[in-house]
């Protein structure tokens, strides 16, 4: 075993042997779900954000920070070439806040084909992202550990919903196009810089819970959901507080040299965030 798959099962607290099937590329993608946070730190600070392998495991292994899509479905489609499977990126159009036009492809998100059947892996969006590989087919309800999803057709386009409040909610629109690294430099750099992306005016969290829980923080809001309800609400006072949350209930690492960040960090540009209750996800 390499040693990047030796720190890495360390980190999503993996201790099976690894098998190329299905059994194993579900387990290995609930066990990053749960253990490595999305999070968008980074944008909020602000610090470039860099997408080279070394970056990824220094800042979401060694530093035991979280990402956003294209930091946490890069990890994870390494993680899945060396275990052995085929797998590569593509890219997607988030369509959730059904926007006017169609926006940019910002959302990176994983193909994996196995057996000869060909599945999508998504660990990098947030509240709904999947935590369990779906079939790559049109019109069929399939059940993942936090919900229940579907995929539509659409000529060479395929749209991902979930089942939200009893009707079904679009989440992001892609196709099979073959993509490369600048591509997911490009989106990256888009969407942390892009004056209106949301990442830049919203400090969010998001770690899913073995038991199909998941906690979500939407600047000073955090909320602990189970089976789609509120199981906990904070409104957290000041960013000590936040600060605080982010380690005992994310697990995030803030010490590190380089991908840490401190308390006066932290406090500074939260400053101008919205400190007044928010509802959602």
């Amino acid at each position: 075993m390499s040693p990047f798959l030796t720190a890495y099962f360390a980190r999503i607290g993996w201790t099976q042997p690894t098998r190329v099937d299905i059994d194993t590329l579900r387990a290995l993608h609930l066990h990053h779900n749960c253990a490595i946070p999305f999070e968008n730190i980074d944008v909020v600070l602000p610090r470039e954000i860099q997408l080279d392998d070394r970056c990824l495991v220094d800042k979401l292994v060694t530093a035991r920070r979280g990402g956003y899509c294209f930091e946490q479905n890069g990890l994870f489609e390494r993680v899945l070439r060396e275990v052995g499977f085929t797998v590569r990126s593509v890219l997607g159009r988030v369509v959730l806040a059904s926007p006017p036009q169609m926006p940019p492809r910002t959302h990176r998100l994983l193909l994996v084909e196995l057996n000869g059947e060909r599945w999508i892996a998504d660990v990098g969006f947030g509240g709904q992202t999947l935590t369990a590989p779906i079939r790559l087919l049109a019109n069929e309800e399939q059940e993942a550990p936090h919900g229940l999803y579907r995929l539509l057709s659409e000529g060479n386009d395929w749209v991902l919903q979930f089942r939200h409040h009893e009707h079904w909610q679009s989440m992001y629109q892609f196709d099979l196009t073959t993509q490369y690294f600048s591509d997911y430099v490009m989106g990256n750099f888009w969407s942390a810089h892009w004056p209106q992306s949301h990442f830049r005016h919203h400090l969010l969290m998001c770690r899913h819970l073995p038991d199909g829980g998941k906690l979500t923080l939407t600047n000073f809001n955090f909320t602990h959901w189970q089976n789609g309800h509120v199981e906990e609400q904070i409104h957290l006072p000041d960013a000590e507080a936040l600060y605080q949350l982010m380690q005992e209930r994310f697990g995030l690492g803030v010490d590190d040299a380089k991908h840490g960040f401190s308390l006066a960090e932290l406090t500074a540009v939260m400053a101008g965030f919205d400190t007044h209750p928010q509802a959602g996800k």
